[in-house]
């Protein structure tokens, strides 16, 4: 078996490609060192950490069919797009060393006219004009003999989009989980307008190549061609549930109230696992019987906008004297979950 591999997906599924990533770590032999290049359609992939509900406008990504996607790794969430190329370096220990890796990257946007350099934040930035921005983040995972290194690099990303879906309006969520870092960013086709996923990734294979001293014949891999990779139908059915994209989620409190014409409402929502394990509603309603039965109703289901203004739906019909009211309720719930 060859110690070094490159691999390079055909598929811009971000399960499949994490997935294959994951498994790739998992099962190879102690002494081999990877690379593999990837791009995934339009995603949200947020660090192994990360609330969703707090990082991600979900209810926009769900109507647009933007997909969520939770990585092995730490860190903040990223928009990927078709302007994205995704890189991953494998490594067994004590060679693996995460400047080897970006170093490799940098030298090979060298060859394309593109001088980046390293700052402290594990990002790549470059200058343009009087300001640094950035155009790749990167994050790690070690074990006790092998780690990865792995980023992004923006090179015609639709940075409109990206702020479409990302940081949603300032919510009260007292999260346990880690709220991303944002920087100025720039895509790398600014810079050097011919630049596309074929000639980064070529470029980064040569300048891996040159560092180790080695060619090998890229290996093309997709969902219908992933070579000997035990375990990747139970990683892909991990990496693409709902129980790993949203239920690993840290606990949090998500706290909302609005005052209207018939009286207050606070509604606390304890969420665990991506459930909501315990609602608790106060309000001056004069006749609050209808709120009361809120909470029961909410609790045990997954959290998001659907269950929760279903669950207000279903008291129209219990109360049909407080629909209107419950009506507003609804409404309002929507926009505030979305």
């Amino acid at each position: 078996m060859n110690k070094t591999r490159i691999l390079i997906s055909n598929s811009d599924d971000p399960w499949f490609n994490l997935a294959v990533e994951d498994t790739i770590f998992r099962s190879m032999p102690a002494d081999q060192r990877v690379l593999f290049l990837w791009r995934n359609a339009d995603t949200i992939v947020i660090g192994r950490a990360q609330n969703p509900w707090r990082e991600c406008n979900t209810e926009r990504m769900q109507q647009d069919g933007v997909k969520l996607a939770r990585r092995q790794t730490g860190g903040g969430a990223v928009f990927h797009d078709l302007g994205n190329t995704n890189f991953t370096f494998m490594a067994p220990k004590p060679e693996y060393d995460k400047e080897v890796s970006t170093n490799i990257v940098l030298a090979g946007l060298e060859t394309l006219g593109i001088k980046g350099l390293a700052n402290g934040r594990n990002d790549l930035v470059v200058e343009d004009g009087e300001m640094i921005k950035k155009f790749s983040g990167s994050a790690y995972r070690e074990t006790s003999d092998r780690g990865f290194h792995h980023g992004t690099l923006l090179l015609d990303t639709n940075m409109q989009r990206l702020g479409d879906y990302l940081n949603p309006d300032a919510k009260k969520l007292a999260a346990k989980g880690i709220t991303s870092v944002r920087s100025r960013v720039i895509n790398l086709k600014q810079i050097q307008p011919t630049i596309d996923h074929q000639v980064v990734c070529e470029a980064i294979i040569a300048a891996f190549s040159s560092y180790y001293g080695e060619q090998v014949e890229p290996e093309w891999i997709s969902p219908d061609h992933f070579h000997d990779l035990p375990g990747l139908h139970e990683r892909f059915a991990h990496q693409s549930s709902w129980d790993w994209n949203y239920g690993s989620t840290p606990p949090f409190t998500h706290s909302l109230e609005e005052r209207f014409d018939w009286g207050g409402v606070q509604l606390l929502l304890d969420v665990e696992k991506g459930v909501i394990k315990q609602a608790t509603v106060y309000t001056d309603m004069l006749e609050p019987a209808p709120l009361e039965n809120l909470a029961p109703r909410l609790q045990g289901l997954h959290y998001n906008v659907a269950n929760v203004v279903d669950a207000v739906d279903q008291l129209k019909n219990s109360y049909p004297h407080y629909a209107t009211w419950m009506a507003e309720l609804s409404d309002w719930l929507s926009r505030e979950l979305a």
